[in-house]
């Protein structure tokens, strides 16, 4: 089996595995962003006509996730990717009846207050939700009741406990690791502002071997990062899937 076939897993993701694996893989960012929103949507309850801010979407793989497969309406902000390319990804998917694209750095979102039902971050939490006022930030633009969920890289115990980034993770990503939390460490935060309900916190497993496998379709684009996740071997590295719904009402 190639390691493109590996990324085919309809007992683990059976989602995902409808797409095509090399469109996603041209769409490529960081691990695979289905793997982690398919997972993260278990945590969710995501219904036709809401309306989702895919923040941090990157190229659009999320965003088009998203509206075909749970019938939303998609707003995809991100920072790094121009708002005419993600476009461009959303008309050959044949969605873009259905998701916005906006050029938008997180801590200057255009929009209003209480502007989205849900709001969904893939593998970009860590640049910019991490800081203590972030969340609060974010909240605004979510309706009471609404809900937010994120999946972000994390480590197994805090870098504070471990006495500093582990050598082999600091060689790949430097000071990046230190955003990179446990699910305790997220709950404890998120809990703390008092805006929130947390309804779920917890670490992936497998998170490790999923971004290998997936590193290994790319395998000499992405060699330093196979070192370190096969020297790993989830010792330290996995995902936090993290979900809260804002304090209020719902609107029916």
């Amino acid at each position: 089996m190639s390691a493109i076939d590996e990324l085919i897993r309809p007992d683990v993701y059976p989602r995902t595995s409808t797409y095509d694996p090399n469109w996603l893989l041209k769409l490529d960012m960081g691990p695979n962003p289905l793997w982690l929103l398919e997972d993260l949507s278990h945590d969710l309850d995501l219904r036709p006509g809401m309306r989702v801010l895919d923040l941090g979407s990157g190229n659009g793989a999320t965003s088009v996730f998203l509206a075909r497969e749970f019938g939303v309406e998609v707003v995809a902000a991100d920072w790094w990717v121009d708002a005419e390319t993600a476009t461009a990804v959303f008309e050959a998917a044949e969605v873009e009846d259905r998701v916005t694209a906006v050029h938008a750095e997180a801590h200057q979102l255009p929009f209003d207050r209480d502007s989205f039902d849900v709001i969904v971050s893939i593998d970009a939490w860590e640049y910019f939700g991490t800081a203590d006022s972030y969340l609060p930030y974010l909240l605004r633009f979510l309706k009471p009741g609404g809900q937010i969920g994120v999946a972000t890289p994390a480590l197994t115990r805090e870098v504070r406990d471990l006495g500093g980034i582990p050598a082999h993770i600091k060689e790949l990503v430097g000071w990046e690791a230190l955003a990179w939390h446990t699910p305790e460490w997220l709950r404890f935060q998120w809990e703390t502002t008092e805006m929130v309900t947390v309804t779920a916190a917890r670490l992936q497993p497998d998170g490790w071997r999923d971004w290998l496998l997936w590193a290994r379709a790319r395998e000499r684009e992405n060699a330093a990062t196979i070192a370190t996740l096969e020297q790993d071997r989830g010792e330290f590295l996995s995902f936090v899937i993290m979900a809260a719904r804002k304090l209020g009402t719902v609107e029916q």
